[in-house]
């Protein structure tokens, strides 16, 4: 079960001041109040948070795992507050609101959808409330602060530059009270909660299905989700906290100071046909027959596009006449298995494929092109048990399944010489 938000401040207060007197006074409630929000918590979490002594009350092992992330909670909401006074005018946002809203979760929840789907009826969908009370919580959340942070569009429901900053630190908030969750049930020798890895095409062949079967297949309270998209559209959404890590390709130090990257191992791209390709056989390919070649890439100034047309500039090749366009490795490999076209890609994406003798690497190595694959991960983050034990097992996995990227051209040889 998940704990309410307004019950943090009355948590923070009693982990603060020792006891539920002098946190209602702090607090400006009865004692009462404050002991029946403390209950309630250890209700919703199945656990002491405290030890009830006659000088007061002092945090169990499970209650200073909820204050690690309830302080982070606070955090976010401070944050969120310097974010808007920077974003509106000079003493226009409310303070004491802003940390209010925390008592109104409903409110908050309603909000964050309605900045991801821009659509109220399907946020009252997905909430399972009607649609007046999503447009009743968010006027109530603009008018408690004092910002505007909609508006309306031919799009829709379009969050303001202070709505956007907003959810931002209302995302992150959320996803460490689900993190205080496992926290807490890791404590008490359970493995669950649920885990968001963005996958970037680097690491969804072989690293990180093996690595996520091996993991559920230990733990099996765990539920892992994947989601796809470009790096940009991911480091989005790890920013936001909806995702845990990314796996794939790492964007350099100064890409962002606020994401930090593992590596883990490099990589380069080889050009790769079917079998039955005339240049199949062929121990060397001159680089001038490139030129003459057709080709099947992703999307120009994608970043494999563009490191594949710095490595045929660098050798004074022309730009490849590309007749296919696609990152879709499932068409990518249906066009490269009934036509001749050529495909420059990491060999590891199409490890089975290599395998299985239906295609082949050419022998034109490019190690121009190399880049480091790892784990992208926000750098002020506290990883969840689960998401910890899934980098874990990418790190112990990977020099088994990511090994030297000569390891590939060693299997192509063999066959292209038995030929």
């Amino acid at each position: 079960m998940q704990p309410e938000l307004r019950h943090l401040r009355a948590f923070l207060a009693v982990a603060d001041q020792g006891s539920a007197n002098r946190a209602g006074a702090a607090l400006f409630r009865a004692p009462s109040a404050v002991s029946r929000s403390i209950h309630r918590l250890e209700h919703e979490l199945g656990v002491e948070l405290f030890e009830r002594r006659a000088r007061g009350m002092l945090l169990t092992e499970c209650g200073r795992a909820l204050l690690v992330r309830a302080q982070r909670v606070y955090a976010e909401m401070q944050r969120a507050r310097t974010d808007l006074a920077a974003l509106v005018e000079k003493g226009s946002v409310r303070n004491a609101a802003i940390f209010g809203m925390l008592t109104h979760e409903r409110r908050v929840r309603a909000f964050v959808a309605l900045t991801e789907q821009h659509h109220m009826p399907s946020v009252a969908e997905s909430l399972g409330i009607t649609q007046p009370a999503v447009s009743i919580a968010v006027r109530h959340l603009e008018d408690s602060i004092g910002v505007a942070l909609f508006e309306r569009t031919a799009r829709g429901m379009m969050p303001t530059p202070a709505g956007a900053a907003l959810a931002l630190r209302l995302k992150r908030a959320l996803a460490e009270i689900r993190h205080a969750v496992a926290d807490i049930a890791s404590l008490r020798g359970i493995t669950q909660g649920t885990v968001m890895v963005g996958a970037l095409p680097l690491g969804r062949t072989r690293l990180l299905p093996e690595s996520i079967a091996g993991v559920v297949a230990r733990y099996p309270g765990l539920h892992i989700a994947t989601m796809e998209g470009s790096f940009e559209a991911l480091a989005a959404s790890l920013r936001a906290g909806d995702l845990d890590f990314i796996l794939g390709a790492l964007r350099p130090a100064e890409y962002a100071s606020d994401l930090r990257g593992e590596p883990l191992a490099e990589d380069e791209l080889g050009i790769v046909c079917r079998q039955a390709h005339p240049w199949a056989k062929r121990m060397r390919i001159p680089p001038r027959d490139l030129a003459l070649a057709r080709w099947v890439l992703p999307r120009a100034r994608t970043p494999t596009r563009m490191r594949f047309e710095s490595a045929l500039t660098m050798r004074g090749l022309p730009s490849p006449n590309v007749v296919v366009e696609t990152s879709d490795l499932a068409v990518l490999r249906g066009v490269l298995l009934n036509s001749d076209l050529l495909t420059a890609i990491s060999p590891r994406q199409l490890s089975y494929e290599l395998g299985a003798g239906l295609l082949t690497l050419l022998p034109i190595p490019l190690r121009d092109t190399r880049r480091v694959i790892g784990i992208t991960r926000r750098a002020d983050t506290l990883a969840s048990p689960g998401a910890t034990l899934l980098m874990e097992e990418i790190v112990r996995r990977c020099p088994a399944l990511l090994g030297p990227i000569e390891q590939h051209r060693k299997r192509a040889a063999p066959s292209r010489r038995a030929r």
